[in-house]
């Protein structure tokens, strides 16, 4: 049975083989157009490489290709016959941490890529801890360069055994382990004849198979408004419709729902998908909703349920990752991004930092830097429309923005 699409990213230390594992996935499962390969194999002798280096794939940037690194996110698109898939392919550098948060933030899965010979490193924790505070609840571990420790199982085991120590303190529910060479293609797509000890999937065949679409929310009907729609034209004179993502739960035509903060009343009228009307909405569809009263809702405000709404708070218990190159300033205004809304906001107080090695609280040091995790507490200027980020990963994360720069410097998710 053909499962949903899957969006997934691949993270660890630098040189883990992130772009080749991608590589060889489109590859080996022949998604690769003849002219994309032909590009390949030219920049590939430019470098003066053996054959086609499947990592420029993903490092599309003329500037990336020159350094051999990964600097942005580069996304690709593939499908088979059992599901379709978007790949994020996030830096391994620590000072593009920011990027991996982007790729992160949309992801189902993620994939944390170890060097058989280095084992875990501190990026290697730092991905994992990401993806784990950003709620992605399935994770794998391809334990990648089997190929250089001659295919070792005493290795492999080492380094699973290390990384489920570390991981029994994060809330992921779904971690699997493959030994891989993505160079090579060992049990990326085809199963490998090295690892006669290993009775695992493949990762392709791991990736068709795993269920996702039971980690979205369709209880809590939530609703932020994008944009209200009025033509003003003469065919839809008293059209008045509300464009946006819905976030939780699921809108059927003819519903009762509440509009916040305002708190008044009213019923779906229509739901429409584009031009085509649809009978209901769930996440992650974009659409315009009619009511059947006329409300004046506008960006920011929230359809959801009478009986099941979000909390209102201007009191805000967070974790961030701090993406920008200058600390943060205790006191310091920024502005708060949340669904379609945004406010002014004030860090009162940072509770604690998180050795990212350990997952222990330093609580003396209290100043945070680029690349910092932290527990903080924020004071917004007015109330936002929040559910915890466990239960909903768009009504629980924000983003904060520094109102001189116009620079996000951090993102966060909130704990009510």
């Amino acid at each position: 049975m053909a499962q949903g699409l899957l969006r997934f990213i691949t993270a660890g230390s630098v040189d883990d083989g992130k772009s080749t594992l991608i590589g060889r996935l489109l590859y080996d499962s022949k998604t690769i157009f003849e002219d994309q390969l032909d590009s390949i194999e030219e920049a590939s002798a430019q470098r003066g490489t053996d054959g086609a280096d499947l990592s420029l794939l993903t490092d599309g940037l003329r500037a990336e290709r020159e350094q051999g690194i990964t600097i942005d996110v580069a996304y690709r698109y593939f499908a088979t016959p059992k599901r379709k898939f978007i790949i994020a392919d996030a830096p391994g550098h620590i000072q593009y941490t920011r990027n991996m948060v982007t790729g992160a933030s949309t992801a189902d899965l993620a994939i944390i890529l170890v060097d058989a010979r280095a084992g875990l490193l501190e990026q290697t924790h730092r991905h994992s801890f990401i993806a784990h505070l950003l709620g992605i609840k399935h994770m794998v571990v391809c334990v990648n360069k089997m190929d250089l420790v001659d295919w070792d199982e005493k290795r492999y085991e080492e380094i699973v055994d290390a990384f489920r120590s570390f991981s029994s303190r994060l809330d992921v529910p779904d971690i699997r382990f493959i030994p891989i060479s993505a160079l090579q293609g060992d049990n990326v797509v085809d199963r490998s004849g090295n690892t006669s000890w290993y009775d695992g999937p493949t990762l392709l065949n791991h990736l068709e198979q795993v269920h996702v679409a039971a980690d979205r929310n369709l209880q809590d009907c939530r609703f932020p408004v994008q944009y209200v729609i009025r033509p003003q034209t003469d065919a839809h004179r008293d059209f008045r419709g509300y464009a946006g993502r819905v976030t939780g739960g699921v809108f059927k035509v003819g519903d009762k729902v509440l509009a916040l903060p305002s708190g008044i009343a009213s019923r779906v009228k229509s739901i429409a998908i584009g031009d085509a009307p649809v009978k209901q909405a769930f996440p992650p569809q974009s659409v315009v909703m009619t009511l059947e009263d006329d409300i004046d809702l506008s960006r920011g405000d929230m359809l959801v349920r009478e009986n099941n709404q979000p909390d209102s708070i201007q009191d805000l218990d967070v974790r961030v990752c701090w993406l920008s190159d200058r600390p943060m300033r205790p006191g310091a205004k920024y502005e708060l991004r949340h669904t379609s809304r945004e406010v002014k906001a004030v860090v009162k107080e940072v509770v604690y930092k998180l050795d990212i090695n350990t997952l222990h609280r330093m609580e003396d040091d209290l100043e945070v830097g680029m690349n910092d995790i932290a527990r903080m507490r924020i004071r917004t200027a007015a109330p936002v429309l929040a559910d915890d980020y466990r239960r909903n990963r768009a009504t629980g994360s924000f983003i904060l923005v520094d109102p001189t720069t116009r620079l996000t410097v951090a993102a966060g998710v909130i704990y009510t």
